[in-house]
């Protein structure tokens, strides 16, 4: 039913790709981040709460058709729905039907309920397709309420010497996140970045805890104990330095193994991110029943042996997948 082409995955009785990385006519988007969503596609199929951070990201101009959650379609005599995956607001796993026989495509997720995310629905198949991004044992993540009472701490450590905390987290998924694990002592400043994805999922009604934009020309010159929120661009850059008195926190799941002292000027790492860590993955591919599981970016080659080794037949896809806040340019650095 599928094929692994030079475009992307692409369905054949349905004639339709998901999250292609070159042009093609028809593309069902499963998120809003910029390795799954690309530029160039005649028509594009998303979650309804996608379609905004869609329009903002590739042109308002662009031909797109929206569905809930467990909305069915038939496409060219497939069926068609989308599933959550958890990942960030509006993140879907497509399940297609032809013929009986149901494959579905995970996008990124994660199993954790972030408190913003509609969470993850396990949906049984014959063939399932999973991401790695942290497909090691190592990586295993703390409860969600856990790793954000972590931050808080910090946050508030700084706050009593008068200190500003900067948090470093991706404009879309990330940010939010941080927003909601720090609203009950903070109305933090965020990045302008950050704040024209918040205002696109204001419009549509979803709401976020309160927030204000920061003007780096024009900041507060008395700023004490503030928590200022920006993407990983401008980690080390002198819009930061120009901040007095603050530390820097980098919120990803490569903190997970890698101090903080590893990361150049940070302060403290958080392993907070909104992919599914080890237990997670193995969770998800086994809940899903599947006969077959295609693993793409990241760690695939020791995921899939690893299901290969417990008795489910898997295979490794190459993707262009993976270009997105775990794999930010000051991220390849420490990595490389």
């Amino acid at each position: 039913m599928l094929e692994f082409r030079r475009e992307g995955i692409y369905c054949v009785p349905g004639q339709f790709y998901i999250d292609p990385w070159l042009p093609v006519d028809y593309a069902i988007i499963t998120h809003a981040h910029s390795d799954h969503a690309r530029i160039g596609m005649k028509k594009y199929l998303c979650h309804k709460f996608t379609e905004p951070i869609l329009r903002l990201r590739l042109g308002a101009d662009i031909k797109v058709q929206t569905v809930n959650y467990n909305e069915e379609l038939s496409i060219n005599a497939v069926k068609v729905s989308l599933h959550p995956a958890g990942h960030i607001i509006g993140s879907a796993q497509v399940r297609i039907e032809y013929k009986g026989k149901v494959t579905v495509v995970s996008g990124d997720f994660k199993i954790q309920d972030d408190g913003l995310s509609t969470p993850f629905e396990p949906i049984k198949c014959h063939d399932f397709i999973t991401e790695s991004t942290f497909g090691l044992p190592i990586y295993n993540w703390l409860e969600v309420n856990q790793i954000n009472q972590n931050l808080v701490e910090w946050v508030l450590n700084n706050k009593e010497k008068g200190i500003n905390s900067i948090i470093i987290g991706y404009a879309l998924g990330k940010a939010q996140r941080i927003m909601n694990a720090v609203k009950d002592i903070s109305v933090p400043y965020v990045h302008y970045a950050i704040s024209k994805i918040n205002n696109s999922f204001l419009e549509i009604g979803i709401q976020l805890p309160a927030y204000q934009t920061i003007d780096f020309q024009n900041k507060p010159k008395d700023m004490q104990g503030e928590v200022i929120i920006v993407p990983p661009s401008l980690f080390g850059s002198t819009m930061l330095k120009g901040i007095p008195r603050s530390f820097t926190a980098i919120c990803s799941g490569w903190m997970q193994v890698r101090g903080a002292r590893r990361w150049r000027s940070a302060d403290a790492g958080f392993a907070i991110s909104d992919h599914a860590d080890w237990t997670g993955l193995l969770k998800a591919v086994k809940e899903s029943n599947a006969e077959r599981v295609y693993v793409t970016h990241g760690f695939k080659s020791e995921l899939s042996r690893y299901l290969n080794e417990i008795g489910i037949e898997s295979h490794e896809i190459t993707t262009q997948f993976g270009v997105e806040e775990e794999i930010d340019e000051v991220i390849n650095e420490e990595k490389s």
